[in-house]
């Protein structure tokens, strides 16, 4: 495996950072107050139209729909106590099943959430956001439209579209049937990108998905969606010979971002040049992610640290309940996630790495996959997966960048070349 140096050359670093600004590659810059601002999740329906084969929600249902009573009595606890809540913003986000298809409640939630911060003169007003994850079916309904355009200036929404008909017909099928839904949820995409020109999808990459990333990051790019963020699921679904299968299929991608310069207008996350060096113990040993510091809640008005922690996301353990809507946030059930880092649940292995940056974990896997009832314990199914998406981004970046270094050779000797002629004329 190729490697590059650069971290251990500050000078060099800071001199190919200050070269990368220069360069015309897409960023991905789409976060919100990087990532800082508090969480909040109403899990406002367990139903969905579809039945997607790589969903990590195992047990959606009809039954389980958030009434006013909950939400309102949600909002109310949260705002109340916002000495509790001293993040400098607030992302209110929305979680089915699919939270469109419960557009009415949001809707009075969201009206609800404005005039008790203003109301309150709460620190929120006007530094929040709601988003939305949603299939994009019911996109171009008439009360999500009304929705959207009372609200266009503090939204956030993404659709998930997996690529290719192909591909996304392979897992995104209505429930009970057989038949995809692509041609419902693409019909909606320049709708939503007219709304969001900057919008971006998520793709979820499963076994037999492998053969189809190029074709369908292409064809996402075709569609005017400039960022894909995509990942392997953290579910332990992997064969042998997976891994191989793909390397092979980014670097093909890589091949065609390059030799095309899509990398000028669209970003793939699959190649990202911090991936895959060493982490140090002490100044790399931050969270994955923000379960614990998240605050999710369900139809019967309990907290979880994360939807991911709620029963119907778990194949074998019990929901994590932090409290509930009458008594609150029991700040015990919280404890154990104050101090989760990457040691305290990485084996020797994955503290190690020598690639380790970029690996991901989801703490609710590392939950339902634990030999035990503990968040302490880092699953490692993906851990293959994760060291080929970094051969393949070597080779992305060493191919890209020794590309723009004999583009730009050639454009100096081109320069030189015109100089000498014009002083010949003269």
């Amino acid at each position: 495996m190729q490697k590059r140096l650069f971290y251990k050359n500050p000078p060099l670093l800071l001199l190919f950072i200050k070269m990368m600004e220069k360069l015309p590659i897409k960023s991905s810059d789409n976060v919100w107050k990087a990532g800082n601002a508090k969480e909040i999740t109403f899990i406002v329906t367990k139903d969905c139209q579809l039945a997607c084969k790589y969903c990590y929600l195992v047990g959606k249902n009809t039954k389980e729909r958030m009434s006013w009573d909950v939400a309102k009595k949600t909002i109310d606890y949260i705002l109340d106590k916002e000495e509790e809540f001293r993040e400098e913003s607030v992302v209110w986000d929305f979680i089915g099943g699919e939270p469109f298809l419960e557009i009415e409640l949001i809707d009075k939630i969201c009206d609800y959430i404005k005039i008790e911060m203003f109301r309150k003169n709460h620190h929120w007003f006007n530094s929040y956001r709601f988003s939305f994850a949603t299939n994009g079916i019911n996109y171009h309904d008439v009360k999500v439209q009304n929705f959207i355009k009372k609200n266009r200036s503090h939204l956030s929404i993404g659709i998930t579209i997996d690529g290719t008909e192909l591909l996304h017909d392979m897992n995104r099928i209505y429930k009970n049937s057989c038949k995809g839904s692509y041609k419902d949820v693409v019909k909606n995409i320049p709708l939503w990108l007219s709304q969001f020109p900057e919008g971006a999808t998520k793709v979820t990459i499963a076994s037999d998905n492998i053969p189809y990333i190029t074709e369908s990051v292409l064809h996402l790019y075709s569609l005017g969606i400039h960022d894909v963020n995509i990942n392997c699921v953290f579910e332990n679904v992997w064969k042998e010979g997976d891994d191989i299968l793909l390397e092979n299929e980014l670097i093909k991608l890589a091949d065609e971002i390059i030799e095309h310069k899509l990398y000028e207008e669209n970003n793939c996350s699959f190649f990202w040049e911090e991936l895959g060096k060493p982490m140090d113990r002490v100044k790399d040993n931050m969270n994955w992610c923000g379960a614990g510091k998240m605050l999710s809640i369900d139809a019967a008005g309990n907290f979880y640290p994360c939807t991911r922690f709620a029963q119907y996301s778990l194949r074998e353990k019990k929901a994590w309940i932090i409290g509930n809507i009458h008594d609150g946030i029991d700040k015990n059930k919280t404890r154990p996630f104050l101090t989760l880092d990457r040691c305290t649940q990485s084996n020797a292995e994955c503290i190690d790495c020598e690639v380790a940056s970029g690996c991901a974990w989801c703490q609710g896997e590392n939950y339902d996959a634990a030999d035990t009832p503990t968040a302490y314990q880092r699953a490692t199914a993906i851990c293959k997966m994760h060291k080929a998406r970094v051969r393949a981004n070597n080779y992305y970046w060493n191919k890209l960048y020794r590309k723009l270094e004999l583009e730009g050779i050639a454009k100096e000797e081109a320069e030189k070349h015109v100089k000498m002629s014009n002083h010949e004329i003269c």
